[in-house]
């Protein structure tokens, strides 16, 4: 067996000092708490920023394609979607799916409130998998029955309880052109987005109602919304969209018409760095407090190895090992700490968020694997790395005096 590091394995387990005791469970508690906040943060926070950015993508996909022009009002101009673009979408690797739309500013009214809103136009080909997922009571447009179709719609819960209605209520929305037109709709579906700039803004409903309220042709729509497979990937994708488009057209991405969220979403990015150097910084001073108290306790035995020809190198190791060893509990206690909170969190929401601040009900959790190794590695590196310096201490320690040291 190695010699430091049998002597290091004999002073961790043999140890009865009760101060060095104390101080060294004071450490592998600060180690533990430091790993378990640092991979709940990145958890947390990688869990935010997923769930914000699916809402706000599955409402409005993540690339749109409209007219240019210089239109810089919520409706659209038309235009028709050629073949040769469509073709390029459809074979596109990086996009799932596509669709056609369009908007168009109107007003609610409905037990002496208005509201106004902005109307989204949808058709068959609508990917509803998203809005599944939020609606709170009812159904989705069935666009199976043309003539339903038109009459119906989804509102937002928060619309609905401002204007005091509920599923299967009817009720008056005016268009906004030169002349106002009314419509009458049937509320179908109420769904809840969390996202209060989505939720306030629009209403869903059939395409062919702003078609027949423009007069435009049956192939004209008011944009094109694209959902691509990797998000990572939107700038590039983006890029690319745009400079396959021809020069009537012209696309943005979700960060560029939400700058807003996706800039308070990579803020969250600074303030984790800064949460995880803290508690780096924690663990590692508890460690030097620990290892100091190790060696100045352990002055005698520094001085007899010492004297027995032991070099300050391998009397180094032998403290090193001891604290690898402390670090070793404490990154094991912290990870069972850590990922069992946050298993707990994702089973239970038991933790609540206010939904209008944060936009989320709850805190949400997203482990990755990667996150959690690199975690680890980091904290044994960095804390044996600065160990290393008040190690020296040893150097200093002459075995004369330290034998007569008591």
């Amino acid at each position: 067996m190695n010699f430091e590091y049998f002597i290091a394995s004999r002073i961790a387990i043999k140890s009865e000092r009760t101060f060095s005791k104390l101080i060294v469970r004071i450490a592998i508690a600060g180690v533990m708490l430091s790993l378990a906040v640092m991979i709940l943060s990145i958890a947390i926070i990688k869990g935010f920023k997923t769930e914000i950015q699916d809402k706000v993508r599955g409402y409005l996909g993540d690339i749109q394609i409209t007219r240019y022009d210089l239109n810089n009002s919520f409706e659209h101009s038309p235009f028709i979607l050629d073949a040769e673009t469509k073709k390029q979408l459809k074979n596109n690797p990086d996009i799932d799916f596509y669709y056609p739309f369009a908007t168009k500013p109107a007003i609610l009214s409905a037990n002496d409130e208005i509201e106004g809103i902005n109307f989204k136009g949808v058709d068959k080909s609508y990917h509803w998998n998203y809005i599944k997922q939020h609606i709170i009571s009812g159904t989705i447009i069935d666009f199976s029955d043309s003539t339903a179709a038109m009459q119906e719609l989804l509102i937002s819960n928060y619309t609905a309880n401002r204007l005091k209605l509920k599923t299967g209520d009817d009720f008056i929305m005016y268009f906004v052109q030169n002349q106002l037109r009314p419509r009458k709709f049937k509320i179908v579906g109420i769904y809840d987005i969390g996202v209060e700039d989505i939720d306030k803004g629009f209403v869903l409903g059939n395409l062919n109602i702003i078609k027949r309220l423009n007069n435009w042709k049956p192939e004209e729509i008011g944009g094109v919304e694209i959902r691509i497979k990797d998000f990572n990937k939107l700038k590039p994708v983006a890029d690319q969209i745009f400079e396959d488009l021809p020069q009537n057209l012209r696309s943005f991405s979700i960060k560029e018409n939400f700058p807003n969220i996706f800039t308070w979403l990579g803020l969250l990015d600074v303030n984790t760095r800064v949460l995880l150097i803290l508690m780096l910084i924690v663990g590692v001073i508890n460690m030097v407090t620990a290892l100091l108290i190790m060696i100045l306790e352990r002055t005698n035995m520094i001085g007899m190895l010492k004297s027995f020809g032991a070099s300050n190198w391998s009397i180094m190791k032998i403290f090193l090992f001891n604290s690898a060893y402390l670090i070793g509990i404490g990154l094991l206690l912290g990870n069972i700490l850590g990922l069992g909170l946050g298993f707990f969190q994702q089973s239970t929401h038991l933790f609540k968020l206010n939904q209008a601040s944060y936009f989320l009900a709850y805190a949400p959790i997203e482990f990755h694997f990667i996150d959690v190794v690199a975690l680890n590695v980091v904290t044994v590196v960095v804390c044996l790395a600065v160990l290393i310096i008040p190690s020296f201490l040893i150097s200093k320690v002459s075995p004369l005096k330290a034998i007569r040291f008591k």
